[in-house]
């Protein structure tokens, strides 16, 4: 697929900005061009650095924070990645692209209308590597993943729920309420009783659903 011009120019924003990084994922940002993830009525502001509404109270991201979180995530090729709340299903197409073929994205959406949104515009990538769920995490099977990303604001309690489904060595991302709003949380299980945690605040996002 040809990569539009205006997705590099804000990859290269974001790489000015030293939010991205890492080569696979710059390859997987510009790939996966957001307009496509965009509603009609937002698409005009697709390559801007602002977050904008898919609809029922939830937005796709703006692009900084994808690729902070992302790179806070570190996938790698070959990972098994469980996305919780997908929406416009921009950072799934992501994940699914850094991963490549050798690796799988488990993608999980509880509001059906969104999870609809989200489907189609991953449709129009035809990556082979994702699987789609809709409902809760919760009901998930029981497998454990090498990266766990979370796009929506939750508590405590559930970032201690999602420890138990990381490989050892595996990481969590996750948007976490607090006392002074919200921090971006970074989790390392370095093994079952050794986990390694960041706060990162400054941060705000819609709640986990």
């Amino acid at each position: 697929m040809k990569v539009n011009p205006e997705m590099k120019v804000l990859a290269k924003q974001l790489i000015s900005r030293e939010v991205l990084k890492t080569k696979s994922l710059y390859d997987a940002f510009i790939a996966n061009d957001r307009k496509d993830f965009v509603p009609i009525m937002y698409q005009e502001y697709a390559y801007e650095n602002m977050p904008l509404s898919i609809g029922f109270g939830q937005t796709i991201s703006q692009p900084y924070t994808v690729a902070f979180m992302l790179e806070l995530l570190q996938p790698k090729l070959g990972d098994e990645i469980l996305d919780i709340g997908f929406g416009s299903g921009w950072t799934t197409g992501i994940l699914a692209k850094t991963v490549g073929n050798e690796g799988s994205v488990f993608a999980v959406e509880i509001i059906p209308e969104v999870y609809k949104f989200g489907k189609v515009n991953l449709e129009k990538y035809n990556y082979p590597n994702i699987e789609l769920f809709l409902g809760s995490w919760l009901d998930l099977p029981e497998r454990k993943f090498d990266c766990i990303l979370a796009s929506a604001a939750t508590h405590n309690y559930i970032v201690d729920i999602l420890i138990k489904k990381l490989k050892v060595g595996g990481r969590l991302v996750i948007p976490v309420k607090n006392t002074s709003g919200q921090s971006i949380r970074l989790v390392i299980k370095n093994d079952e009783f050794d986990i390694q945690e960041q706060n990162h605040p400054g941060f705000i996002f819609v709640p986990l659903v």
